[in-house]
């Protein structure tokens, strides 16, 4: 195989560039790149790989010959375009929560569910950021043990809700420091030295959008029974890049921390930090620019007899959108699942 034509749609935005910054190590045979954005960054130039290339406003005629689109310019683009991608033989792996619950759409987490894109009809999601990062954590635990119950406590840095809430916290802050009036409007409440606790709207369940998403993608993604329960409580907290999370896990077999420990310390793409003694475990500062799931504070759980309790950080900008997005475009092509591998 010479290489893939490749098109990066949403190429000036923060998950853009990131995945750009990803496809500089990855080992993705690229025959040839397009960068596609709205009109307004059309024209743009941007740098990979040494050579400068001029962004193009996204057309449908731009997807002909291309082979796989990584998008990541929100889910009413993603919608507008896939059938067009579709019907011109391209793969589209998709950043957005446009087709994450869809029946036919296969939510998959390169290292966790590989074999769920086989069943990919041209369009492939990537679940949003809090799940990503969780998946590869439980993944390995579920299969020694089956989940029984999960709990989850997410703190979630702002740029995962963009360069505009990333912008808000640094001038929030600033602010905030000199004394200054200060007009929020990225996020519901102020974000400057707060926690917020609801990202996105409110479902009739009195949970947000994002947290069922972390109930409903989770189940999608390890094929858990519908009725298993899961919950969760999205914050928002005053950090640029690293999602944290508190996650207890209740199982159907007996597991220990040790086990749990053993087993995660051999899990694809984690790295165990926890030696309490030492005051050794993943912060987000630490994890921002590294690829693994970082996973410390492994210990038995006191409200459930057979639950394990566990902290789990990851750059949200890698893990949960463009290298889980890269790593998807290497299975397709290592599993010859587009139109030229």
């Amino acid at each position: 195989m010479s290489g893939i034509n490749l098109a990066i749609l949403g190429a000036t935005g923060v998950v853009g560039s990131e995945i750009l910054n990803v496809l500089e190590k990855s080992s993705l045979p690229i025959n040839s790149i397009k960068m596609l954005s709205s009109s307004r960054s059309a024209g743009k130039k941007v740098i990979f790989k040494g050579q400068e290339y001029t962004v193009i406003e996204t057309k449908p005629e731009e997807f002909e010959g291309i082979d796989i689109v990584l998008a990541s310019a929100g889910a009413s683009t993603s919608k507008t375009y896939a059938d067009t991608i579709v019907k011109a033989g391209a793969v589209i792996v998709d950043n957005s929560s446009a087709f994450r619950m869809e029946k036919d759409v296969p939510l998959v987490i390169a290292g966790a569910n590989d074999d769920d894109l086989r069943k990919h009809k041209g369009i492939v999601a990537n679940p949003n950021c809090s799940t990503s990062q969780l998946m590869l954590v439980l993944k390995p635990l579920h299969e020694y043990a089956n989940i029984k119950r999960l709990i989850v406590s997410t703190y979630q840095a702002v740029s995962g809700a963009g360069k505009a809430a990333m912008d808000e916290l640094l001038a929030h802050t600033e602010a905030k420091i000199t004394g200054k009036e200060f007009e929020t409007k990225a996020f519901v409440k102020p974000i400057a030295f707060n926690l917020i606790p609801q990202i996105d709207i409110f479902c009739d369940n009195a949970y947000t959008k994002e947290e069922m998403k972390v109930v409903n993608e989770t189940k999608k993604i390890l094929h858990l029974k519908e009725n298993t329960p899961i919950s969760c409580t999205a914050v928002r907290v005053p950090v640029f890049i690293g999602h944290s999370e508190a996650v207890t896990v209740e199982f159907e077999k007996p597991l220990t921390a040790e086990k749990a420990r053993e087993i995660l310390e051999n899990a694809y793409g984690i790295v165990v930090m926890d030696d309490i003694e030492n005051k050794i475990y993943p912060t987000p500062t630490f994890v921002a620019g590294k690829d693994p799931v970082y996973v410390g504070r492994i210990r038995k759980d006191l409200a459930f007899d057979n639950a394990i309790a566990m902290w789990v950080v990851a750059d949200n900008l890698r893990i949960g959108a463009a290298l889980n997005t890269v790593r998807i475009a290497e299975k397709l092509v290592e599993m010859k699942l587009v139109k030229n591998s």
